[in-house]
């Protein structure tokens, strides 16, 4: 027997703004037949391709710790660095610069209510280095 995810939920102050802020970052959309709204204190937003969910629910506590579990992004159409200034714009803040020498490691980012995630090498500069990944 196991269990399947449903979706992956992630407390928040103000659940409208933080799926707004991911589905720029993933590129998620709304659910269909139910769009989110300012105010809404459950947000639902899913990948259109594969079906993965989010789900950003408000809750009173402010997140006072590192994250336990967190996302790990590797960006589609441009490399890290690319990716890190997009984030950036988008309202991410740099938490932490992991990358190393010959250009492995990762940016640790948080978005705009402090949760962590970090953003890894693209697989077209994984393929570049010559580095496997599952």
């Amino acid at each position: 027997m196991s269990s399947l995810v449903a979706h992956t939920t992630i407390d928040a102050h103000d659940a409208y703004a933080l799926s707004e802020f991911w589905k720029r970052v993933l590129g998620y959309v709304d659910l269909d037949g139910d769009p989110n709204l300012p105010g809404h204190e459950e947000c639902m937003i899913r990948d259109p391709e594969t079906g993965h969910r989010l789900l950003f629910i408000e809750v009173p506590d402010d997140k006072v710790v590192k994250n336990r579990l967190h996302l790990d992004l590797r960006p589609r159409d441009v490399g890290r660095e690319a990716e890190v200034e997009r984030l950036l714009a988008l309202g991410a803040m740099v938490v932490a610069d992991r990358r190393v020498d010959g250009g492995a490691g990762w940016f640790t980012l948080a978005d705009p209510e402090g949760n962590e995630f970090c953003v890894l090498r693209s697989q077209d500069e994984l393929d570049a280095a010559g580095v496997a990944q599952p």
